[in-house]
C-alpha cells in the first residue's frame, strides 16, 4: 500500500467540447428542479404523489448521471474533461457571463455519490415521514437540494458554483427547520443559515480577488492565468476558498452548527452530512489545485484546519450520548481527514475524493440506521436509554454495524482503502522536504483513527448491546423496539454492501486514482518516513485498543441513564468544546456591542446633522415669514431700505 507521493502535478487534461451523452447533462439538474417546483407550486393537490415525483426525480437523474460515466469510461483519460455550453447568462461587449457545465471525473464522482445515495435517503423518506402532513413539501426540499449541489459540482466557473453553493445553503436551511414549530429546530436552521454565510463572504471575496488578479472566474481560465499570478495573489485566493470550505463543510473554526443542524429529519442528517453539502468544502479545494498547487503556504493552512478539525470532532464525540450528535462530530472529523489529503498535495487530492466516496456509504447508511432506531424506539435520541437492541432490531444492526467496521478502519471494509491511504500520505514529506510537517500530520492522523474507534464503538454497543434501558426520560414509560419496514431497510440494505465492498472495488488495480487523474493529473511515489507496514500495523493497533476499552466500559458494563458528574475534559468535549462560547465572546458579543455604538453614533452625529440642518432652516423660514404680514406699509418700508442700500451701494462703487 505504498500510495504517497511527491506534491507535484502533471498531465492534467484541457477541456474539450461535450458530445454524445455528456450533452444531456443540464438534464441531471432540471430534473430534480422540476421535480421541486411541480411540488411547490401543485401544492396540496400533490400529497398523494408527491412523494413518489420526488422519488422518480432524484432517480431520473441518476440514470443519466450513470449513462454519462459510462460513456466516459469508455473514452481516453485525454477526452474524459468537457465542457458543455448551455446559455449566455450576460452578452455585454467585453463582459461575457455564460453558465455552462464542466463534465468531467471530478464532476461525474459526485454526481453519481449524491443521485444515488440521494435517491436511496428519498426512498427510505417515503416511509420515514409517512406520518407527517407536509411529506410533499419536504421532497420538494429534498429534490431542491439535489439539483442545487448537482449544479455545484457541475458548475466549469466559480460563478455557476456559487449559484448552487447558495443554492444547497438555501435548501439546507429549509430541510434543517422543516419542523420549525419547535423553536430550537427553528434555532438551530438559522444558526447553520449564519454561520455559512460567513463562508460564503470567502468565496465572494476569493472570486473578486481572482477576477482583479487572474481576470477570470472559469476554472479553465483560472488555471491557464495562476502560473503567472503573484505568489500573493494566489496565497489570498487560497485563504479565501479555505474560509468558503470551513464554512460549508463544518471545519474549524466555522463548524459549531453541524450538530445542531441534526434538528432536522434524519433523512435530512443522512443526505447533508454524508454525501453531499457537507462534502462541498472538499470539492472546492481539490476543484481548486491549480491555485493551491502554486500557493503551498495556503495549502499548509488547508491541511492544519483539516488536522485540528479531525481531532476536534472525534473528542467531542467521545462525550455525546446524543447519538446523532455522535454522527455529526464523526462527519466533521471524517470531513477533517478529507481536508488534510487535500492540503497534502496534488496525491492527496484523489485520496480526499476517494474517501469522501467511501465515507458518503458508510455513513449516510448509519445515518438512516440512526433514523431505523428512532423509528422503533419512539423518536429517543439518548444512547444511555437504548441497549439490547440487536436482539429486536436485526437488519439495522447488521447494516449499522458493517458502516462502524468501515469507518473504523478493519480491513477489508471500505474505510481501510480510503482513510488508511490518508494517514499513509500524511506520513510522507511535502515537496520532497521531510520537516515537521509528515511527522504533526501523521500522528494526527494516527491518533484519530484510534479515537474514532473508541467513540463509534461506544456509540454502537450502548445503542445495540449490553442491558437493555429502555424508558423515556419525561415518562418513564418502556419502548418497544421493532424493525422498520422494507422501504427504510432496503436503502440500508445497499448501502451496507458499499460499505463492505466500494473501497476494495475503487482501490483495486488503482483504477479510481488513475480515473481522476484527467483534474488531478499524474504524480509519482514517494515514501512514507515510516514504513508502510508499520503505519499500517500502527492504525490497527489503535483501532482494536480503541474499541476494546469501548467494550469494557459500555457494553461489559452497566450504563448509567443519566449521564455520571464528569471531569474538566469531558465536561469541556460535552459542550463541544466551548466553540459556541468563544464565538459569542469573539464575535457576538463584541458585534453586538458596536452595532449599539453605531446606532448610537448615527442617531447623535447622523440624524442629528439632519435635524440641525432641519431646524435651522426651520427658524430661518419662521424669522423670515415675519416679513409677509400682509401690511402694504410694511412692504414699502421694506422696498425703500432696498432702495436706499442699493443707492450707497452705486455711491461706493462711484467713490
Amino acid at each position: 500500500m505504498n500510495v504517497s507521493t511527491l506534491a507535484t502535478a502533471s498531465g492534467v487534461a484541457a477541456p474539450v467540447a461535450a458530445d454524445g451523452p455528456a450533452e444531456l447533462g443540464w438534464l441531471l439538474i432540471a430534473a430534480p428542479l422540476l421535480g421541486a417546483a411541480i411540488l411547490l407550486l401543485a401544492g396540496k393537490r400533490s400529497n398523494a404523489w408527491g412523494h413518489w415525483l420526488g422519488v422518480i426525480a432524484s432517480s431520473a437523474a441518476f440514470v443519466v448521471t450513470a449513462w454519462i460515466a459510462i460513456d466516459m469510461l469508455g473514452r481516453d483519460a485525454a477526452d474524459r474533461v468537457m465542457d458543455l455550453h448551455v446559455y449566455d447568462l450576460l452578452p455585454a461587449g467585453t463582459l461575457d457571463v455564460a453558465f455552462g457545465l464542466r463534465i468531467d471525473p471530478l464532476s461525474i464522482t459526485f454526481a453519481l455519490l449524491v443521485t444515488f445515495v440521494g435517491t436511496l435517503i428519498h426512498v427510505y423518506a417515503v416511509a420515514y415521514m409517512s406520518h407527517d402532513r407536509d411529506r410533499r413539501r419536504f421532497f420538494a426540499y429534498l429534490n431542491l437540494f439535489v439539483a442545487a449541489m448537482l449544479l455545484l459540482v457541475l458548475g466549469d466557473s466559480y460563478l455557476t458554483l456559487f449559484v448552487g453553493w447558495e443554492g444547497v445553503g438555501l435548501a439546507s436551511y429549509l430541510l434543517i427547520g422543516f419542523w420549525n414549530h419547535v423553536p430550537e429546530y427553528a434555532v438551530a436552521a438559522k444558526k447553520a443559515f449564519v454561520m455559512n454565510r460567513v463562508g460564503d463572504m470567502g468565496l465572494l471575496l476569493a472570486m473578486g480577488a481572482m477576477f482583479a488578479g487572474l481576470g477570470t472566474v472559469s476554472f479553465s481560465g483560472v488555471a491557464e492565468a495562476a502560473p503567472a499570478a503573484s505568489t500573493g495573489v494566489l496565497v489570498a485566493i487560497g485563504l479565501l476558498l479555505l474560509l468558503a470550505a470551513c464554512g460549508k463543510s463544518a471545519q474549524f473554526p466555522l463548524q459549531a452548527w453541524l450538530g445542531d443542524a441534526m434538528a432536522g429529519p434524519t433523512p435530512v442528517s443522512a443526505l447533508i452530512h454524508a454525501a453531499t453539502m457537507v462534502t462541498a468544502g472538499v470539492y472546492l479545494v481539490v476543484r481548486s489545485g491549480p491555485i493551491f498547487d502554486l500557493a503551498p503556504e495556503a495549502r499548509l493552512v488547508v491541511a492544519i484546519v483539516g488536522a485540528v478539525t479531525l481531532l476536534f470532532g472525534a473528542i467531542v464525540g467521545c462525550a455525546k450520548d446524543d447519538f446523532k450528535k455522535v454522527l455529526a462530530a464523526s462527519t466533521m472529523s471524517q470531513i477533517g481527514y478529507m481536508i488534510l489529503a487535500a492540503g497534502l498535495g496534488p496525491i492527496g487530492y484523489a485520496f480526499a475524493i476517494f474517501h469522501l466516496v467511501t465515507h458518503g456509504f458508510f455513513k449516510a447508511g448509519m445515518f438512516l440506521g440512526a433514523g431505523s432506531v428512532m423509528h422503533g424506539m419512539n423518536d429517543q435520541v439518548d444512547m444511555r436509554r437504548f441497549g439490547g437492541l440487536a436482539k429486536f432490531m436485526p437488519i439495522t444492526w447488521v447494516t449499522f454495524g458493517l458502516g462502524w467496521l468501515a469507518i473504523l478502519g478493519v480491513p477489508p471494509f471500505s474505510g481501510f482503502w480510503s482513510k488508511d491511504k490518508i494517514i499513509e500520505t500524511a506520513f510522507v514529506p511535502q515537496d520532497g522536504h521531510a520537516g515537521w510537517e509528515p511527522w504533526a500530520f501523521g500522528l494526527v492522523a494516527l491518533i484519530g483513527a484510534g479515537i474514532t474507534a473508541f467513540y463509534m464503538s461506544r456509540l454502537f454497543f450502548m445503542t445495540f448491546h449490553g442491558k437493555k434501558r429502555w424508558t423515556t426520560a419525561e415518562e418513564g414509560a418502556e419502548q418497544h423496539p421493532h424493525e422498520s419496514p422494507l422501504l427504510m431497510t432496503v436503502p440500508m440494505i445497499v448501502l451496507a454492501v458499499g460499505s463492505v465492498a466500494l473501497g476494495f472495488l475503487l482501490q483495486l488495480g488503482g483504477r479510481f486514482v488513475g480515473f481522476l487523474e484527467p483534474v488531478v493529473g499524474h504524480h509519482e511515489h514517494a515514501e512514507p518516513v515510516l514504513p508502510v507496514p508499520v503505519i499500517m500495523a500502527a492504525t490497527l493497533v489503535l483501532v482494536i485498543l480503541g474499541v476494546v476499552l469501548a467494550w469494557r466500559m459500555f457494553a461489559s458494563r452497566d450504563v448509567p441513564t443519566t449521564a455520571p458528574e464528569a471531569g474538566v475534559l469531558v465536561t469541556a468535549a460535552r459542550n463541544d468544546l466551548y466553540q459556541d462560547a468563544v464565538n459569542e465572546s469573539v464575535f457576538m458579543r463584541p458585534g453586538q456591542a458596536l452595532t449599539r455604538e453605531l446606532t448610537e453614533a448615527d442617531r447623535t452625529v447622523v440624524d442629528g446633522a439632519v435635524v440641525g440642518v432641519a431646524t435651522g432652516a426651520s427658524r430661518i423660514g419662521t424669522l423670515l415669514s415675519k416679513l409677509q404680514n400682509g401690511y402694504v406699509r410694511t412692504y414699502a418700508a421694506i422696498m425703500m431700505v432696498g432702495v436706499v442700500l442699493a443707492l450707497i451701494a452705486v455711491l461706493a462703487w462711484r467713490l
